[in-house]
């Protein structure tokens, strides 16, 4: 009995392998691979802050730090200033809008609000000149409570659609492979 559990151990993995190998692919837009979805040309970045095109006052640095940080953490690449990165991402935070969702039957204050933040943005090749990412009205929301016994405050929804807005950006680029 012990000498048939390395037989059947090594059945098992063949099995498994044979079963596993057609499914993978050398190329990653075309299955399963374990190559990287990152473009391996592209080393550097530049991510200058966003223009601002709205009333919300600082919220472009703050969608500028929180994509450099999901850039850091998510990616190959690492950041440069514009003359020395192989690629840069430039962008304009173009509308922030806030909507009620729901109001308090009795006093009719607002009981939950969306925010919503849009961007247009652009991710050239700094070498070829070639546009590799480019959306326009690019947009995250988040929902937060204004109510008095809960009391977030805007800037933590808006906090919370900057960091959305980042990671989905950040998936953007890499989708793009």
């Amino acid at each position: 009995m012990i000498g048939c559990f390395p037989t059947l151990l090594a059945a098992l993995v063949l099995m498994l392998t044979a079963t596993l190998l057609p499914g993978c692919a050398s190329n990653p837009n075309q299955g399963y691979s374990f190559d990287t979805t990152f473009d391996e040309s592209i080393k550097t970045i530049a991510i200058p802050i966003f223009r601002n095109e709205t009333t919300s006052r600082g919220i472009e640095v703050q969608l500028t730090e929180a994509i450099m940080k999901q850039v850091q953490q998510r990616t190959p690449w690492r950041l440069a200033p514009p003359d020395r990165a192989d690629s840069t991402l430039v962008g304009v935070v173009t509308s922030t809008e806030l909507r009620a969702l729901s109001d308090d039957p009795q006093t009719g204050l607002v009981q939950e609000q969306a925010v919503r933040i849009t961007i247009r943005f652009e991710w050239r090749d700094n070498r070829s000149g070639d546009v590799l990412v480019a959306r326009d009205r690019y947009s995250a929301s988040a929902v937060f409570s204004p109510a008095r016994n809960v009391g977030d405050r805007l800037e933590m929804g808006q906090r919370n659609a900057i960091e959305e807005l980042a990671s989905d950006l950040v998936s953007e680029m890499r989708s793009s492979w």
